[in-house]
C-alpha cells in the first residue's frame, strides 16, 4: 500500500474514532438531560402538594444569587423570588417567595399553590394593573453538580391582590434563555438578549420581543438600524422620553478548542419607537458624556424617582488563557437620559450635629453638577496591596482603595465636617457582583450578591438601604457575616464521580455532602472587604469551575 493509501486509511480511522466519541458524548448528554428533567418533575410533584396560601413570619432569607427583587406597586413591600446558592460542592435552586415589610422591617415566607418551577437568572417585572402583577419570564435550573442547565421559556404572572400564580401560555415567544433583560413599556413587556448554554455549546442573543399585556400575545420586533451585538447581563431601562436604553453586558466566544474568551461590553444603544408606525422600532448607538462606569460585568440596575438609571457594583475581569483576575466593585453611577450623561454617585456622609466648617468655601461655577466627580485633574485614590494566605493555601491579593487625601492648602467646603467631627467607620455594602436592587418611596434597597476569595465563592444575604433624595449614607438592615458560611471542598473522588448527579433532591438545603468544610474566608480580612477591598483571584481548575457555576454575566 502506498503512502497515499495509508494516509487515507489513517484519516478514515480518525473520522470513525471522532464519530464514536461524538455518539458517546451525545448519548451521555441525552442521559443527563433525562436525569435533569426527572429531577425537575420530582420538584414539581412536591410543589403540587401545596393546596393553600400559607404566610409564615421568618428570619431573613438564606444567601442566594440571581434571584429577583421587586417593589410592590401599592404596598410598602419588597418581593424576593427564586435564586441559587453554591456551597463548594452542590448548587441549590429555589422557587421560594418572600416579602419584606419595609415599615415593620419584617420578612414573611409566602407559599402559594402551583408556583413556577425552581429557577434563577430569570427576569421579573411589576405592573400596577389588576391590583398589581409580578410577571416572570425564563431563567434556568442547574443540576446539583452545577454542570447541566435547563433554560426556561415560560411566562408566569403572580396576581398580588389574590396571591395566585398563573402560567400564561402564549405562542411565538422567545426561546429558552437566562441572563436576558425585560422592562415594562406602556402596556407591554419588552425583552432583550440573554444566553442559552448546554453541556457542549452556548449561544448569546440580541433579539427583541414584545408581550402585549392586553391581548396576552408575543411578537418579535425587528428594529431598523444597527443594534447591540448578542449579549446577556446588560442594563435595560426605560427613559423619560419613552425610549429603551441598553448598556454593557457580557458575551463569550470560542477562540480555539475548549478555550473561550469573554467580552465585557461598554457600548450603549437606544431602542426607539418609530413615530406614527405602530410596532415599528429603530436602534441608535449613543455615546454619553460624563463620568462613565469602567467596563464590568455583573452590575445591578434600578431606576430612580427622577427617572435616572442607577448602576451599582459588578466585577472587572482581566482574562488571559491561563489566568483570571477580578476587581469587585461597590461604586454607584447614574445615567441621565435627558442630558445623555453619566454621573458618579457620591454620598455626602451623615449629618453632624456640630457646626459645619464654613471658612474658605469657594463659589461653584454656575451650572456645576455636584453629583459628577471631579475633572481630568482629579487625583487618583491611592491603593494598598497586600497578600493573604487562606486556609487552603490560596494566595489572595487584596487591593484596598484609600480615601483621597485633600491637597495641602485646599479649603474644605461648607458641606464637609472638620476632622475632629468625623464619625466611625463608613457603613456601605462591600464590593460585589450580581446584587439585587429595588426602589421604593425614593429609597434604594440592595440585597445580597457575591464576591470571591481565592477559589471560593461568597454568596451574601445582607440588606442595605440608601435614601436617593438625600444621598447621605447607607443603612444596614440585615448585616452579613461572610466568614460564618461553610465552604465544602471537593474531593478527587467526587470530581470524577457521576453518582451524585441527582444531588439529594429531597433535601435541597442540606450542606452535609461529606467534603471538607472550612470557613469561607479563612484568613482573609473581613474588615478590609467591608471597607472596599477588591479580591484578585488566580485561575485554577477549581476557581474556573466555580466561576462557570456563578456565571456573573447572568
Amino acid at each position: 500500500m502506498g503512502k497515499k493509501g495509508k494516509k487515507e486509511k489513517k484519516g478514515r480511522g480518525a473520522e470513525k474514532t471522532a464519530a464514536k466519541m461524538e455518539k458517546k458524548v451525545s448519548k451521555r448528554s441525552r442521559k443527563e438531560e433525562e436525569d435533569l428533567e426527572a429531577l425537575l418533575a420530582h420538584f414539581q410533584a412536591l410543589d403540587a402538594t401545596k393546596t393553600q396560601v400559607v404566610e409564615t413570619p421568618c428570619p431573613p432569607p438564606s444567601p442566594r444569587l440571581h434571584a429577583s427583587l421587586s417593589a410592590h406597586p401599592d404596598r410598602d413591600e419588597l418581593i424576593l423570588f427564586g435564586g441559587e446558592y453554591f456551597d463548594g460542592q452542590k448548587t441549590s435552586v429555589y422557587n421560594e417567595l418572600y416579602t419584606y415589610n419595609i415599615r415593620k422591617d419584617a420578612w414573611t415566607k409566602v407559599e402559594i399553590p402551583n408556583p413556577p418551577p425552581r429557577r434563577c437568572a430569570h427576569q421579573a417585572v411589576v405592573v400596577p394593573q389588576g391590583g398589581g402583577q409580578l410577571w416572570i419570564f425564563g431563567g434556568e435550573f442547574a443540576s446539583p453538580d452545577g454542570e447541566q442547565f435547563y433554560h426556561y421559556k415560560d411566562l408566569w404572572v403572580l396576581h398580588l391582590a389574590t396571591k395566585t400564580w398563573e402560567q400564561v401560555r402564549a405562542t411565538g415567544g422567545p426561546s429558552g434563555r437566562s441572563g436576558h433583560r425585560m422592562v415594562a413599556w406602556k402596556r407591554q413587556l419588552i425583552l432583550f438578549g440573554g444566553f442559552h448554554e448546554s453541556t457542549r455549546d452556548y449561544i448569546y442573543y440580541n433579539d427583541v420581543y414584545a408581550f402585549d399585556l392586553d391581548t396576552f400575545t408575543w411578537s418579535r420586533l425587528c428594529p431598523s438600524g444597527t443594534g447591540p451585538t448578542p449579549r446577556s447581563g446588560c442594563q435595560m431601562s426605560v427613559t423619560p422620553q419613552g425610549s429603551i436604553v441598553i448598556y454593557g453586558g457580557y458575551s463569550k466566544q470560542r477562540v480555539k478548542k475548549d478555550v473561550d474568551r469573554g467580552t465585557q461590553h461598554s457600548d450603549m444603544f437606544l431602542l426607539q419607537p418609530v413615530d406614527g408606525r405602530e410596532g415599528k422600532w429603530g436602534w441608535m448607538r449613543i455615546n454619553p458624556a460624563g463620568a462613565k462606569p469602567t467596563p464590568r460585568s455583573g452590575f445591578s440596575v434600578a431606576v430612580t424617582p427622577n427617572h435616572q438609571t442607577l448602576l451599582f457594583g459588578g466585577v472587572c475581569d482581566e482574562e488571559e488563557e491561563e489566568s483570571l483576575e477580578g476587581d469587585f466593585l461597590n461604586d454607584l453611577h447614574f445615567y441621565d437620559a435627558t442630558r445623555n450623561r453619566w454621573f458618579a454617585g457620591q454620598l455626602k456622609g451623615p449629618k453632624s450635629e456640630k457646626r459645619k466648617r464654613r471658612r474658605g468655601r469657594k463659589a461653584e461655577p454656575e451650572g456645576a453638577d455636584k453629583q459628577e466627580r471631579g475633572g481630568a485633574g482629579a487625583q487618583e485614590p491611592p491603593e494598598v496591596v497586600r497578600e493573604v494566605v487562606a486556609e487552603d493555601g490560596t494566595v489572595v491579593t487584596i487591593k484596598q482603595v484609600l480615601a483621597t487625601p485633600v491637597p495641602a492648602g485646599q479649603p474644605q467646603s461648607e458641606e464637609e465636617d472638620s476632622p475632629d467631627e468625623a464619625g466611625g467607620p463608613v457603613v456601605e455594602p462591600g464590593p460585589r457582583s450580581n446584587a439585587m436592587l429595588a426602589v421604593k418611596h425614593g429609597r434604594l434597597y440592595l440585597y445580597g450578591g457575591m464576591f470571591e476569595a481565592g477559589d471560593r465563592q461568597v454568596t451574601l444575604g445582607d440588606l442595605y438601604c440608601l435614601d436617593l433624595h438625600k444621598m447621605q449614607e447607607w443603612t444596614a438592615l440585615v448585616e452579613a457575616d461572610p466568614g460564618a458560611q461553610e465552604w465544602l471542598e471537593e474531593t478527587e473522588s467526587e470530581e470524577d464521580s457521576d453518582e451524585d448527579a441527582e444531588g439529594g433532591s429531597d433535601d435541597e438545603d442540606s450542606g452535609d455532602s461529606g467534603g471538607e468544610a472550612g470557613g469561607i474566608l479563612g484568613a482573609v480580612d473581613q474588615g478590609a472587604w467591608k471597607n472596599g477591598s477588591f479580591f484578585t483571584c488566580p485561575k485554577s481548575p477549581e476557581c474556573f469551575g466555580h466561576r462557570a457555576r456563578a456565571q456573573k454575566h447572568k
